[in-house]
């Protein structure tokens, strides 16, 4: 299957990943870090579309960080919940 777009490097993912562990020692998988990099791919994708739609709502030509800013709690989910 053939990439279109921006897409995350493994090394990125993995640094990424790395830096919440607890046990320094925890692997991660080449099809775990493909899986974690399509989901930040969504992640990114979904909020740059919420912006723009924001931007919209506010009558405005360009999506600034305040309309990010506006939709990133939609996006992001509670740490209270789990």
């Amino acid at each position: 299957m053939e990439e279109t777009g921006a897409v995350f490097r493994k090394e990125l993912v993995s640094k990424l990943l790395h830096l919440h562990f607890k046990d320094k020692k925890t692997k991660v998988s080449g099809d775990a870090l493909q899986l974690m990099a399509e989901l930040l791919k969504i992640f990114v994708v979904e909020a740059a579309i919420r912006s723009v739609r924001q931007a919209q709502a506010e009558d405005l030509d360009h999506v600034d960080v305040e309309q990010l800013e506006k939709v990133l709690p939609q996006l992001v989910i509670p740490s209270a919940c789990c």
